[in-house]
């Protein structure tokens, strides 16, 4: 495992229900404030395929990355997401990469 390859900053975040506002009312859903940092990590990113389906008379690019980062302890899973730069990706697998606990891999989905 070469260090120099994780050379991209990441960002693991998890969805809080209980979110409130300044005011201590419940954010709504959408509100991206329920998305609460948990990790920041380096990462070595790899565009697996870009893909173009056609639903409701449209076209929708569908952009799934691969992250690869340091194995952690810390639980991540599919109900959290990604966020490189000012892009947000849905996890869909996290796997521990030959189950030796050196590196675990994402894969994500952006979301549009």
């Amino acid at each position: 495992m070469n260090p120099g390859n994780f050379d991209k900053r990441i960002t693991i975040q998890k969805f809080d229900e209980n979110a409130t506002n300044e005011n201590g009312f419940p954010l709504p859903d959408n509100d991206p404030r329920k998305w609460i940092d948990v990790k920041m990590v380096w990462a070595m990113i790899k565009t697996m395929k870009g893909k173009e389906f056609f639903q409701a008379a449209s076209i929708q690019a569908e952009n799934t990355i691969r992250f690869v980062i340091r194995y952690t302890k810390e639980e991540i899973n599919t109900k959290m997401r990604v966020k490189h730069k000012e892009h947000y990706y849905d996890i869909e697998s996290v796997t521990n990469d030959d189950m030796k606990n050196k590196t675990l891999t994402i894969i994500a989905k952006e979301v549009m």
